[in-house]
Formats: C-alpha cells, structure tokens, sequence
C-alpha cells in the first residue's frame, strides 16, 4: 500500500466517524445518561465490530449477504431488534445518579457495554454494506493482495472510530456527570436515552436499504 493512500483514507476515516450515526449517537447519549465507563465501553465495542465487517468484506461474505435479500433482511430486522431491546432496557432504568449508589448485580459497567456495542455494531446491515461499499474504493491495483488492503484499511477505520468515539464519550460524560448530580434530572435521561435507542431502532427496521 502506498503511504498517501493512507494519508488520503485517515482524514476521512475521522471525518465518517465524527458524522451523526447511530453508533456514536449511543456513545453520546450513555455517556450523558449513564457515565465515562459504560459509553466508553459501548465506543470501542462499536469500534471493535468494525473489525467484522473488515473481515467479512475482505472475505466476501459482505457481498453474499447484500446479495441475498433472506438473509439481508433477518439480519437487518436482528439489529434493529437489538437496539430496540436496549432502549427498553433504559426505559425500565431506574435512573443513573450521581448522589445514590447503584445496587449490586446490575449490568452496569464497561464489559457489559462493550459487548452491547459489539453487538449492536456487527448485526448492523447498514454498516456491512457501507465497508463494502468504502474500503475497496482505496484498495490500489497492483499493491498488497485486495483482501489484505482491506483488513488494514478496516483496522486503521476502526482505530480512528476508536479515536473519535473515545472523546464524544468524555465529553457527553462531563455535561451528564453534572445533570446526574441533579435527582430529577438522572431518570429522564435514561428515558432519553431509551426513547433515542428504540427510534434508531425502528428507522433501521423500516429503512429500505436495499
């Protein structure tokens, strides 16, 4: 691979991360309503299933799946499902405050978020079809083997997701930190958060992709 391919591929990397989606929309709002750990842990599971779509795109599974309307839909209907069922989980919430202890055994941390960003991101037909579409547009003839280029392209595309998510994640955590401070204000931004997650969820299911 040529160095001003990556040089070329890195700014919009960061800039496709950076746009409105719903990956760091989550981010956004869990590290408003629920703290730096869990919205961190949800960002870099986001950013870890990139690395899914890298391989399936780089072993052409992406491709079967877009082109078989089956299993394009049972995987767009499963996402959209998944996010649905997390946004249900923050309605029943009882609220994240700062000035009451959380109980014991709830799924509260960075292990469970991670793998609830994993989750949501690898099950995501929208995101399957976007490195499909993306990363062989930088693949340059006649370098590296095409499926090689594009698990470096999904690596690099993954770190800057990382990157970018990591600091909406720190920055939504310092403005909820001070509203969860605020008894009144800590449910509702659970409320919010599960009102966004179930709307991702709906757009995605009755999103006409193909």
């Amino acid at each position: 691979m040529h160095a001003h391919t990556l040089l070329t591929f890195i700014p919009v990397a960061l800039l496709l991360a950076f746009a409105p989606g719903p990956d760091n929309l989550g981010v956004l709002a869990l590290g408003v309503s629920r703290g730096r750990r869990e919205s961190l842990g949800f960002a870099i599971g986001c950013a870890a299933g990139c690395l899914n779509h890298t391989l399936l795109a780089a072993l052409g599974i992406s491709a079967l799946i877009a082109a078989s309307p089956l299993a394009f839909h049972m995987l767009q209907y499963s996402g959209a499902a998944y996010l649905t069922w997390m946004g249900i989980q923050a309605l029943r919430s009882r609220g994240v405050s700062l000035n009451r202890p959380q109980p014991t055994g709830t799924d509260n941390g960075f292990k469970p978020y991670f793998r609830r960003g994993l989750i949501a991101n690898a099950i995501n037909p929208k995101v399957a079809l976007f490195f499909l579409a993306f990363l062989p547009q930088f693949v340059v003839p006649g370098a590296w083997p095409a499926p090689l280029q594009i698990l470096v392209l999904g690596l690099v595309f993954a770190v800057c997701s990382t990157l970018c998510f990591a600091l909406i994640a720190i920055g939504a955590n310092r403005i909820g930190a001070w509203l969860r401070g605020r008894e009144r204000f800590a449910l509702w931004l659970d409320r919010i958060t599960g009102g966004l997650f179930i709307a991702l969820g709906l757009k995605l299911a009755f999103s006409d992709l193909r």
